[in-house]
């Protein structure tokens, strides 16, 4: 069955990369914002019985992304569109998978269930900040780890020498698998959460004296906990020669003015989020095109 390609707002470059590593023209579609804030979206391709896959992570503006990754998709079944697949490497709201509080709401279950009711047939994402969203998922997720580019990516700062550092508990099985795949020790910051931007840390297991941090993280949002990382391993004597490396570089409020106070040598992040500002320290970029395309290939000719 033809595929056919569209890309939403959020992330045009990493559409144009993925279309253009499927082999696909990316199809046309008209999107525009009213006076009021509400979104019209026209596709201009004939999509009828075609397998049609739209890409648009939902980062910042949240809602309008995926607002817009919605309306897209009832565009396309109301075209006669045979199967909607949704390609969203950055998974807004993924953090909210569970309560924790009386009173709270699932986030991450909703977006689920809209992209259910959106008639979405399988949802493509890179690294979820909460793997047990998983299990909010009634239709096929292809869950994808980008783990393997980005350590390859760091290995020409990870000689001797070097240390892997998980910034917290929650990131130490994503820091045990760079720290494998790049032969390194390992070592884990205790921190507690005082709110959605602030962290306070508690200790630190493990040896960085001397040696060269790689910080993981699956993403950097405030980078609060990236830079209380980064102050714990320097009073811990580390080298002022600190990587980081992380999939989703959302960078919001605070984030750069944080990073850059502390000596970040450098960041390595993959494309799920376009970053357009420019930073005080190295950025090197991952393309997720490759990964993302070989996904879907592989879910539309059945091949596992």
């Amino acid at each position: 069955m033809e595929l056919t390609v569209f890309s939403g707002t959020a992330n045009r470059a990493l559409g144009e990369n993925l279309a253009r590593t499927l082999g696909r023209p990316l199809g046309r579609c008209h999107l525009e914002r009213f006076p009021d804030g509400e979104l019209y979206v026209e596709i201009q391709e004939d999509v009828r019985g075609r397998n049609v896959c739209l890409i648009q992570p939902t980062l910042p503006p949240v809602g309008e992304n995926l607002m817009e990754l919605l309306l897209m998709a009832d565009a396309c079944w109301r075209a006669g569109a045979a199967r909607l697949m949704a390609v969203v490497p950055y998974f807004g709201y993924a953090r909210q998978d569970r309560r924790t509080h009386p009173g709270e709401a699932l986030g991450g279950k909703l977006v689920v269930d809209l992209l259910e009711r959106g008639r979405f047939e399988r949802v493509v994402a890179v690294h979820l900040h909460t793997p047990a969203l998983e299990g909010c998922f009634g239709m096929p997720l292809e869950h994808l780890d980008a783990s393997h580019l980005l350590a390859e990516a760091a290995r020409p700062h990870a000689g001797d020498g070097a240390v892997v550092v998980s910034p917290d508990l929650g990131a130490v099985k994503l820091a045990e698998r760079y720290a494998r795949q790049l032969g390194l020790p390992l070592a884990i910051v205790h921190k507690r959460r005082m709110s959605g931007s602030e962290v306070s840390v508690r200790g630190l297991v493990g040896e960085v004296r001397g040696l060269r941090p790689i910080i993981v993280d699956d993403m950097i949002s405030t980078a609060g906990t990236i830079a209380a990382t980064a102050e714990t391993v320097l009073k811990e004597g580390c080298a002022e020669d600190i990587t980081v490396v992380a999939t989703h570089a959302l960078l919001v409020g605070p984030a750069v003015e944080r990073l850059s106070q502390v000596p970040i040598r450098r960041l390595i992040s993959t494309d799920s989020v376009p970053l357009e500002r420019t930073l005080p320290f190295e950025h090197a970029v991952v393309g997720l095109a490759p990964l993302l395309a070989d996904a879907i290939c592989r879910v539309t000719s059945d091949r596992r």
